[in-house]
């Protein structure tokens, strides 16, 4: 099953499109869907788990963007938070949880009761989840207070690159010596793309891109500017922006040239009409 969300940039009659370049500034682009379920799809199950992953795959989405971190013990978790207040029937610090004691936590019921067997999923079985679901998966290097970067980014790469190929994966991060760390653990970009993660672009943006091999820019949707999307297509890179809900709104960007959307809900991006496109 396949939600049918355009490939094709949509385009309004009174709008000429910005071509995105055939290839990324290191390597050839990823064919990316048009939109990406945030967090799995967290508007429908528990975000980051293996519910919301199963959900996005139900509902047709070929992607899935998840968070990770490492517990206390240096397990690494799909979470978002650096505690687990908000999305679990627990309280405290991620770095102060081993395995043993996260996986006790109910991280389902805060959603929906229906959720209530949810526990926290390992980065070890999303990624087989991931893999047979055949799904691409952009995995957002977290890093919370008092957490280590280089550590986060040694444990998580080889096992991402060993459980799926480099045209269904991207790493990203809002932290720089975390996709320095990811780098330095494969220094080809064509094996690992990496995404750099802003509020807005920042002067500096480029150093960066060109530091890192990066092929792909992340922004906030509600700060983009069209003078914005074409420095980064002119860079050679993608542009995808999270975190949008709303197609009718949203519609300026896709004039302006961006790549993909992450969602909390794909499936509202999934027609032309729900695009306002004619």
């Amino acid at each position: 099953m396949s939600v049918p969300v355009p490939d094709a940039t949509p385009r309004s009659r009174a709008t000429v499109q910005y071509e995105t370049p055939r290839a990324a500034i290191h390597g050839p682009a990823l064919e990316l869907p048009r939109a990406i379920a945030h967090r799995g799809l967290s508007a429908r199950a528990p975000e980051n788990t293996l519910a919301a992953v199963r959900a996005a795959h139900a509902a047709g989405c070929r992607w899935v963007e998840l968070d990770v971190q490492l517990l206390g013990d240096g397990t690494p978790v799909i979470w978002h938070d650096a505690g687990v207040r908000r999305c679990s029937n627990g309280r405290g610090k991620l770095r102060r949880l081993d395995i043993e004691r996260a996986r006790q936590l109910d991280v389902g019921s805060w959603f929906n009761p229906d959720f209530h067997d949810e526990r926290m999923a390992t980065l070890d079985d999303m990624l087989a989840l991931l893999a047979a679901c055949d799904m691409g998966l952009n995995l957002e290097l977290k890093i919370s207070y008092k957490h280590d970067p280089a550590a986060l980014a040694e444990t998580v790469i080889p096992r991402a690159l060993a459980a799926l190929p480099p045209s269904r994966l991207l790493v990203s991060s809002f932290d720089r010596n975390a996709l320095r760390s990811a780098r330095r653990q494969e220094a080809d970009p064509h094996r690992l793309r990496l995404g750099l993660l802003y509020d807005r672009l920042p002067r500096g943006w480029q150093a960066d891109a060109e530091a890192l091999l990066a092929s792909s820019v992340h922004l906030d949707w509600r700060k983009l500017k069209p003078g914005t999307v074409a420095a980064v297509h002119e860079a050679g890179l993608q542009l995808l922006c999270y975190t949008a809900n709303d197609p009718a709104t949203f519609l300026p960007c896709w004039e302006w040239g961006v790549d993909a959307v992450i969602s909390d809900d794909p499936t509202l991006f999934a027609s032309t009409e729900n695009l306002g496109i004619v």
